[in-house]
């Protein structure tokens, strides 16, 4: 019933961004940032997130690449080696 913000890897309630986006907010409730439309651009934000040594991003892309998502291959020993260093965090 949330869904995560990849701007700034937190959760927000559905029924929250539904009320933000009738009252004309179209961007994210809580930062302002445009959405991403297209999985490049999710994972552009993402990335930026983990170069910052976020451990909520590392986790997110660990499992983008564990299960092959947002247009990545499928590297289980790259999914490791991110939620090694998330968990070190």
């Amino acid at each position: 019933h949330s869904g995560l913000n990849v701007c700034f890897m937190k959760r927000i309630c559905n029924g929250c961004n539904w009320a933000a986006q009738k009252r004309g907010m179209l961007d994210c409730a809580f930062c302002r940032t445009p959405c991403p439309d297209n999985d490049a651009d999710k994972l552009a934000m993402v990335q930026a997130r983990v170069v910052k040594k976020d451990p909520v991003a590392m986790n997110h892309l660990g499992d983008k690449y564990c299960h092959g998502k947002n247009g990545l291959q499928k590297d289980m020993r790259k999914a490791l080696e991110l939620w090694t260093e998330a968990a070190e965090l």
